[in-house]
């Protein structure tokens, strides 16, 4: 029994190889250049296809006798997502990051243009900022988490978001011209976290990561915020390095795959 077993799941992992291997073909592939991706015999292939042919996974093409995956994944993968809740998903990893900074940590979403606050986790001393509690909204152009969201815009978008939303002045630090917010948002897109120091509240710093779905959009963010006599520019690289870490794994329960960069 557990021979079968284990020739079952060694069968299972072929069929899992090709399907991505399929998956990432930019068109139909010959059943030869599939087996030899694989590492698989044709012969074996053939049957693991054709297995993928009888239940809608895969088409084969009449003429060119090429195969290609079928829209069952897409059907499938929708119904998955339907049932996900990142909010669900984020939650340990938001106690998590609470604990290892000693500092509030929240989820956090693009609503309109503006931050909505999904999820938050209190530091040691249960104080918050008045922006970060649950179902609030805060500005875009001066949180680090509305920062990475606005790398989403494309530039008319983000001149649609000027015009509409403005670039209110909270603080003497708040980024408030288009150029200064420009350079700013190529800063967070180069170094993978964005930061707000003092951009939106007195005495307040944030460091925020972005969360990532399949496609490479930032679908969401998580940041640690805390006052800056605690979060120091001392403490603020392993804050960094460790908003980075828990953004990371998040993204990859949506599914993200971080590409090399030849990809």
């Amino acid at each position: 029994m557990a021979q079968k077993l284990s020739k079952s799941n060694q069968s299972i992992e072929k069929v899992l190889l090709i399907i991505e291997i399929m998956a990432n073909e930019n068109g139909p592939m010959r059943l030869q250049d599939i087996a030899e991706r694989a590492g698989i015999p044709a012969s074996t292939t053939l049957r693991l296809v054709n297995t993928l042919l009888r239940h809608g996974y895969a088409h084969q093409d009449a003429y060119s006798q090429r195969y290609h995956l079928s829209l069952k994944f897409m059907q499938i993968g929708n119904k998955i997502y339907n049932q996900i809740s990142l909010r669900d998903i984020a939650r340990p990893f938001l106690l998590e990051l609470a604990q290892r900074c000693q500092e509030a940590s929240c989820l956090a979403i693009d609503h309109d243009m503006e931050v909505v606050y999904t999820d938050v986790v209190e530091g040691p001393d249960n104080m918050l900022k008045i922006m970060q509690r649950i179902g609030k909204r805060a500005p875009m152009h001066c949180t680090g988490v509305g920062k990475l969201m606005l790398l989403n815009y494309d530039e008319e978008k983000l001149d649609n978001f000027i015009q509409s939303k403005g670039l209110p002045v909270l603080t003497p630090y708040t980024k408030v011209t288009r150029e200064a917010l420009l350079t700013e948002l190529e800063n967070c897109r180069r170094q993978g976290y964005a930061l707000d120091n003092e951009e939106c509240e007195i005495g307040a710093r944030c460091v925020a990561g972005p969360i990532r779905d399949y496609t490479g959009k930032v679908i969401a963010a998580i940041s640690v915020s805390g006052p800056t006599s605690r979060m120091t520019l001392e403490r603020t690289p392993a804050i960094i390095a460790a908003v980075k870490e828990i953004a990371t794994r998040i993204s990859q329960k949506m599914a993200f795959e971080e590409k090399s960069p030849k990809d």
